[in-house]
């Protein structure tokens, strides 16, 4: 017998993992050419920050990438998956610079070079841990095209964008409300913001009208901003403010007359229906200002302490000022109340200040043309959202866009590429730095200091990546790109950027599918925090139990769009699933032989069961091909597993059995040509899952292909199609259940044979007379009797229904007789005895008159329960007599 490799005894992650993951990248499985034969399939890796480890959601994001990227390139594509960092310029700043405070280094003294220089040293060091983490998930990406949004290419990339928007009019510098962080110094996006709800008040406040007895009563949250203020606001339909729209107002503290104005923005029916109006300080204030032409009063300096304009609060820091502003309006009157008050108050997510909305001089982008044709691409389907409700919030945002502030007063990051002439004013905005000023030819100029918001480099990403602005073959070729998949947090901040920098850029989308998942919580359901302190780092849980078993449970039960949890008891199922697997496959191997499957390739003297197995294989490589294509990889995943562990383990290759242990010849080589195709499929289609334990296993077997990464996706056969086959088997095995389940409820051994006398329907017979050996193997039939009628049956035989027969078993060959009916002679003692104790207590009137009804009646219905187990207990011992 000619023998496949061997292959361990146990089941052990640790031994095979990092040695496949090495051969791998030796042999280049994951670096793909460019090759005009192939179709192209592309993902780009949504680039991790460079601030630390990765995550559970890290985790799922790239194990669903790795999934569809190894399916397509075992379907014949050109797969790259290309991976890549982001310098996350504000969370990578604040990171290093509390670093270095650590170390006594202070990043002002250190001057803005020497402080690059350690930020590029931690950046070399945490891109390298990214990169080992992904491997040791798994990841089959092409690391030799790994990408650095701080790459001298991908700078370029940005110069050109910048310098082509700004030329275009799309770019410009403005005075606009802005996300403020007084600690960091600089402006925030949306995205850098956290909201929690926070205990504050609201300070009722009174502002006289000049010229009169008579005020107007406010309430605000933040009192300190009041210095600022240009006017109050009512709605030009309140009765109870129409007299006094176009008076003034004389600002308390500060003693400047302000408007009274009216604009539909204020609700009549919140707080006292009228609103302060601080253009410089509000978002809502600044709109309302530029349509009522107010002055914009900015009070505060950077750090957050009140300026100049503050008058005798200046230089006290914003919440001091609150305090002292609040003493002085009690002490002159101005004061009415102060109520509790729950808000949502907006913090910097990296170093949790309390943002301050404020206006001050950025770059923006304009994105009013840049938004219609990206909303056009989504409308007309040319990008597909996964799932699809997820349009929603991509128009939601897109049709309510505002400009996008792109500059943030930062060291790390895209230099903005532009300079000014010290001489004579003049602004020079080019793609490389100018030597001489074009208006003076002064050589005294100076770099503009700010850098460019993180997520104008990352919406480059899908082009960039692939050498844009250069055309490079990588370009024309891997470009647009197939699939991004991404958490639903990001889909305006991330996403809608890429799909309008892709078409304004490229003339084409960036991607023809957004594949949408959820965020991972903890088994409670909360999302995992720092503070909350229920994160979970995936390479411990590799440590313990394997790669494969972690992204086998990241898998498994994940929807689009849905949210999942992390228990580890999936995972230890995973792991679980995996040792089934591992030992199911050293039995095949165990009993493959090679001469026989190579002599008997082309037979087709199949038995039924393997007639059932060639069809349930080729049915579920369809139905897993088909939800794939759906994006249903949850779904496919299930599948994929019920198969492995009940058709194929629990009873295919308990089916194949007699056939592996009889004498014929030829029938076993039929067979085993079937076994090792059940077991070779299988495995492939679990590889996207599972890729070292498929890989581990698939090596050893002496198959086609040296690895399964490079093994072809299993194909559909119409051929292979056999219901009656599946019909058939699904008797058998529905039979051998009820046998088993019967068997089960009576405590019979294994051992004890049972002959099994089987009634079939006239459908179900061919089935039965072809499944007697399977009954004698899997049924612990002693023979099996096909009966034409049911004559002859024993009365005292025990009688099972199931699909397509009726299946008798004489009792006396399931029990031992005389145990038997010691057993069943104890069991009517006890229930004699437990029916006298019942009579007893309902014949006792001092229990019938003094217990609640419900026990009297809860004991009435024990003695009629004793009554009727009796009654069965005493005609089986008839029965056994």
């Amino acid at each position: 017998m000619e023998e496949f490799k061997n292959i361990a005894t146990t089941y052990n992650p640790k031994e095979f993992e990092e040695r496949i993951y090495k051969t791998w990248e030796e042999k280049k499985y994951f670096t793909p050419v460019v090759d005009k034969s192939k179709k192209p399939y592309t993902i780009v890796m949504p680039p991790p920050n460079i601030t630390g480890k990765l995550h559970l959601g890290h985790a799922l994001d790239n194990t669903l990438q790795d999934f569809l990227i190894r399916v397509k390139r075992m379907q014949g594509y050109s797969t790259l998956w290309l991976p890549g960092e982001d310098h996350a310029s504000i969370a990578t700043e604040v990171k290093v610079e509390n670093e270095l405070l650590k170390q006594g280094f202070v990043k002002k003294e250190m001057g803005r070079e020497a402080f690059l220089d350690k930020v590029w040293e931690w950046t070399d060091e945490y891109r390298d841990r990214i990169r080992q983490q992904l491997k040791k998930m798994g990841a089959s990406a092409d690391f030799t095209r790994e990408a650095f949004t701080m790459d001298e290419n991908l700078n370029k990339a940005v110069r050109t964008v910048f310098v082509k928007l700004y030329k275009e009019g799309l770019i410009y510098q403005g005075n606009r409300i802005t996300n403020w962080c007084p600690k960091c110094k600089t402006a925030l996006s949306d995205a850098e913001i956290e909201y929690s709800e926070q205990s504050g008040y609201f300070w009722h406040i009174k502002y006289p009208v000049v010229g009169s007895n008579e005020f107007i009563e406010i309430a605000t949250t933040r009192p300190e901003t009041m210095l600022g203020d240009t006017a109050v606001a009512v709605n030009p339909k309140d009765e109870r403010y129409a007299h006094l729209v176009g008076k003034t107002l004389m600002l308390p503290l500060i003693n400047r007359e302000i408007p009274i104005i009216a604009d539909d923005y204020v609700d009549m029916e919140f707080g006292t229906g009228a609103v302060k109006i601080t253009p410089a300080h509000d978002p809502n204030d600044y709109e309302v200002g530029k349509r009522h032409n107010l002055e914009q009063i900015k009070v505060m300096n950077d750090d957050g302490t009140i300026n100049h304009l503050g008058g005798k609060y200046a230089n006290m820091d914003r919440y001091e000022a609150r305090k002292v502003i609040v003493n002085d309006l009690e002490q002159q009157g101005f004061l009415v109340k102060i109520k509790d008050h729950i808000h949502n108050v907006g913090c910097h997510d990296r170093c949790r200040t309390v943002i301050e909305p404020m206006i001050s001089k950025q770059w923006y982008v304009r994105m009013e043309s840049l938004a219609k044709p990206a909303i056009q691409a989504v409308r007309e389907k040319k990008i597909k959202f996964v799932p699809e409700r997820f349009e929603k919030i991509y128009y939601n945002w897109m049709e309510n866009i505002q400009d996008w502030c792109i500059s943030r007063q930062l060291w790390w990051g895209h230099r903005i590429p532009v300079w000014y002439c010290n001489d004579c004013g003049n602004m020079i905005v080019a793609e490389e730095a100018p030597k001489i000023c074009l208006k003076c030819s002064s050589n005294n100029l100076e770099q503009d200091k700010d850098v460019l918001d993180t997520w104008f480099s990352s919406a480059l990403w899908p082009f960039s990546t692939l050498g844009w602005p250069n055309e490079t073959e990588d370009l024309k070729y891997f470009y647009p790109t197939s699939t991004l998949v991404t958490g639903y947090d990001i889909i305006f901040f991330w996403v809608a950027r890429m799909i309008f920098s892709g078409l304004h850029n490229m003339k084409d989308i960036p991607f023809e599918t957004v594949l949408i998942h959820g965020i991972i919580r903890d088994s409670e359901g909360r999302k995992m925090s720092k503070s909350l302190g229920n994160g979970v780092d995936p390479l411990d849980v590799i440590e313990q139990y394997g790669a494969d078993a972690l992204r086998f449970m990241l898998i498994t039960g994940n929807a689009p769009g849905n949210d999942i949890r992390f228990q580890i008891e999936k995972v230890e199922a995973a792991r679980n699933f995996a040792n089934k697997i591992w030992n199911a496959s050293r039995f095949v191997m165990m009993n493959l032989d090679k001469s026989l499957i190579d002599k008997y390739k082309e037979e087709k003297v199949y038995t039924l069961a393997d007639k059932w197995m060639l069809s349930r294989l080729n049915t579920i490589v369809k139905e897993i091909t088909d939800n794939i294509d759906k994006f249903e990889i949850g779904i496919a995943s299930q599948k994929i597993y019920d198969f492995i562990w009940t058709e194929l383990c629990d009873w295919y290759i308990e089916l194949v059995k007699p056939v592996l242990y009889g004498n014929d010849e030829k029938q076993k080589g039929a067979s085993l040509n079937v076994l090792y195709k059940a077991l070779t499929t299988s495995l492939q289609l679990l590889h996207p899952i599972m890729p070292f334990i498929t890989e581990e296993i698939y090596t050893h077997l002496d198959a086609e292909y040296e690895s399964i990464t490079i093994s072809n996706w299993p194909q559909y056969e119409e051929s292979l199609n056999d219901r009656n086959a599946e019909e058939d088997m699904n008797y058998i095995i529905d039979a051998i259940r009820s046998i088993r389940n019967v068997r089960a409820e009576m405590n019979v051994p294994p051992s004890r044979k049972a002959k099994l006398m089987v009634y079939a329907a006239s459908e179900a017979k061919a089935a039965f007379n072809a499944g007697t050996v399977y009954f004698e193997k899997l049924a612990s039939a002693s023979e099996v009797e096909i009966l034409d009628s049911k004559e002859g049956i024993p009365e005292n035989a025990v009688s099972i229904v199931t699909s397509g027969a009726e299946i008798f078993i004489p009792l006396l060959d399931l029990v031992d007789r005389e145990k038997e009916l010691e057993r069943l002679n104890k069991e009517k003692a006890k229930l004699l005895s437990e029916i006298d104790r019942v009579e007893k207590k309902l014949s006792n009137s001092n229990f019938t008159s003094k217990a609640p009804a419900s026990v009297v009646e809860e004991e009435k219905v024990k003695g009629e329960k004793y009554k009727e187990m009796l009654t069965a207990v005493l005609q089986r011992i008839d029965s056994l007599n």
